[in-house]
């Protein structure tokens, strides 16, 4: 049985033999190669050869495959922007940077304002020594006792000064301690709003305006000194020194600097403050009153600043306040500037400047003068009457905001440890002369995001006449087939900065000047601005308005200057004109709530939609009877 099973099996393997032979051949010869070579259709080893010879060519230029068809590519702003929220556009701007390019010029002009004061050097130096020289606890104590309203449920500093003493005894024993204490922190706060306010006034007086005297009405401590020679600096100097904490009062174009202020203690340590300070070649003087020898002749006073800041309100009454504008008035400067914490004050001091410019038009006796009248610069539009202001019951102001960053000794002072502190104030640039005329023309409406929006439609305009790869850029040839309306302007282009620049400072005369922060939706922005009118104007700037308009508006900030026009008719705003008559029309002006009222509901919405084809079927049924 064993012998028979062995010989069938033998007899098998004997007539198989080729084949073993054959794949013991195979194994043999592919033995040494562990990845043999496959029998595959010779197209498909083809294009196997193909992805072979593409990715060694990708290697060995070093980069990553690029995207393939129907694929986003991730570096292209144009695309990558509709896919983009408001607030990741916002986000991705600041990252980028460049934000000054995005902007318009016009829009740039206008918002051109101070983020936040750093003090310089020397003015902290000078003040840090004060304050090493003093008793602390003292110090903070009096801070406290000043400036520090703890009245309500959050205590809050205040920079006001108004402090006025019973006898002077009391004076002589407690003014040198309430000057110190102003000095440490009241002084960088003023300094901060007279900084902004300089800055601004210089940006839209132009280059032309060279101040080289300040009288200085309510000198204080001396923030109008340290402000006014810090903004006026020599242009050499000022290039270099793009950090505002580097500029020195000795690198101003300033020669003299007159003070004027009754409180004995404040000018004390206004003037320890500068004693060991390099005035270069400023000459500074310190007086109690205005006099007449102060008075600067009406053909030299286009080199004069006469400016008050933070005194007028503290007046005890509006007798001695007329008085103070009218010695500004009556001392020959061209620009005077007023900036205090009380609107109203303010304004009924615009008011006079106005009258006495009017006043001085239909007077026979001044028709010599080369500049007759007076016109507001800024923040106002217009040269009317304000349209916030209602003496003794003004509920909404015009008002601005300014940033400081602390420095040490007004964090150790207060005891805070917060890095910043923000001024709000009221100011008002009245100039000699009539009111520039309006601007005809329209400059600088265009940036970084109109330009985009420009080369997509004309690309989406333009005719294909050639077909490209992908990746492939091809220079495109101006010709007839680009429409008019999105072919740059040549004339605009072929100006030079500073031709542009006067141009936006001509038409910003005539822009609106946002008193409220903007509302930022969606799909609009709305605005609240003081225009040329006299009358304040709600303004919605779509997105169909355009990108650029769009961006300027959802870029802009309370008190800037907005060039775009509205694409429709603005709503004029109103307030109450006495307690207890109706409300007159736009009565929610500043006002950041909807109007109280019946609502349309998806609920009434679908009653009527039941209710009309009811009837409609009613009108059927009655047909058909017919």
């Amino acid at each position: 049985m064993l012998r028979s099973g062995c010989s069938r099996t033998l007899a098998i393997v004997l007539r198989r033999r080729p084949d073993i032979v054959r794949w013991s051949s195979n194994v043999a010869s592919s033995s040494h190669h562990p990845n043999a070579p496959l029998d595959l259709d010779p197209a498909f080893q083809a294009l196997l050869r193909d992805v072979e010879m593409s990715l060694q060519k990708a290697a060995k230029a070093g980069s990553v495959a690029g995207p393939r068809e129907l694929e986003l590519f991730p570096h292209d702003p144009d695309a990558t922007a509709d896919y983009l929220t408001s607030a990741e556009i916002d986000a991705r701007d600041d990252d980028l940077g460049g934000r000054e390019h995005k902007k318009s010029p016009a829009a740039l002009f206008g918002s051109q304002r101070i983020g936040a004061v750093v003090l310089p050097h020397e003015m902290q130096a000078s003040i840090q020594r004060m304050v090493a020289a003093s008793d602390k606890p003292a110090l903070h104590q009096d801070a406290k006792r000043l400036f520090l309203n703890d009245s309500g449920p959050h205590p809050e500093w205040s920079p006001t000064y108004d402090i006025k003493y019973k006898s002077g005894k009391e004076a002589g024993k407690h003014a040198l301690r309430d000057a110190t204490a102003f000095a440490t922190v009241a002084l960088p706060s003023h300094y901060s709003a007279i900084y902004a306010v300089l800055d601004h006034a210089r940006l839209r007086l132009g280059p032309e305006w060279q101040v080289r005297r300040v009288i200085d009405w309510g000198a204080a401590t001396g923030s109008g000194l340290w402000a006014s020679g810090h903004v006026f600096q020599d242009p050499a100097y000022e290039v270099l020194q793009s950090d505002m904490a580097e500029r020195q009062v000795s690198q101003s174009v300033l020669d003299s600097y007159l003070g004027i202020d009754k409180r004995e203690g404040l000018v004390r340590i206004g003037k320890r403050l500068i004693r060991d300070v390099d005035m270069g070649g400023l000459g500074v003087s310190w007086q109690k009153s205005f006099h007449e020898d102060n008075v600067t002749e009406r053909t030299e006073g286009a080199n004069v600043l006469a400016m008050s800041a933070f005194l007028l309100s503290s007046l005890p009454s509006p007798i001695e306040r007329k008085a103070l504008v009218q010695e500004m008035w009556d001392s020959g400067a061209e620009v005077m500037i007023l900036i205090d914490h009380d609107f109203e004050s303010v304004a009924a001091a615009r008011e006079q400047f106005l009258k006495l410019g009017r006043k001085e038009l239909e007077d026979p006796s001044t028709a010599h003068l080369t500049l007759r009248g007076s016109h507001v610069v800024a923040p106002c539009p217009h040269d009317g009457a304000c349209p916030l202001y209602q003496p003794g019951s003004s509920k909404l102001v015009c008002s601005f905001s300014q940033r400081l960053q602390r420095p040490e000794f007004i964090r150790k002072t207060k005891h805070s440890g917060i890095g910043h502190e923000d001024i709000e104030y009221s100011y008002v640039v009245v100039r000699r002369g009539p009111r520039p005329s309006p601007a005809t023309t329209k400059m600088g409406r265009v940036g970084e995001v109109g330009r985009r929006e420009q080369i997509k439609r004309t690309e989406e305009m333009t005719p294909m006449t050639q077909l490209t790869l992908e990746g492939e850029h091809i220079e495109p040839v101006a010709g007839d087939d680009v429409p008019a309306a999105l072919r740059p302007d040549d004339g605009e282009t072929a100006l030079t900065t500073s031709d542009i620049n006067a141009a936006l400072r001509q038409e910003a005369y005539s822009w609106p000047r946002l008193v409220f922060p903007p509302l930022k939706r969606s799909g609009h922005i709305i605005l609240d601005g003081c225009t040329a009118e006299g009358q304040i104007m709600r303004m919605t700037i779509p997105k169909s308005q355009g990108k650029q308009p769009f961006y300027d508006a959802r870029k802009s900030e309370w008190g800037d200057l907005f060039p775009h026009e509205p694409k429709n008719k603005p709503q004029v705003r109103s307030q109450f004109v006495r307690s207890g008559h109706p409300q007159s029309e736009g009565h929610d002006i500043g006002k950041r709530k909807r109007k109280s009222g019946s609502k349309n509901s998806y609920a009434s919405l679908a009653a009527e939609v039941k209710e009309h084809r009811r009837d409609q079927r009613r009108a059927r049924r009655l047909a058909s009877t017919d």
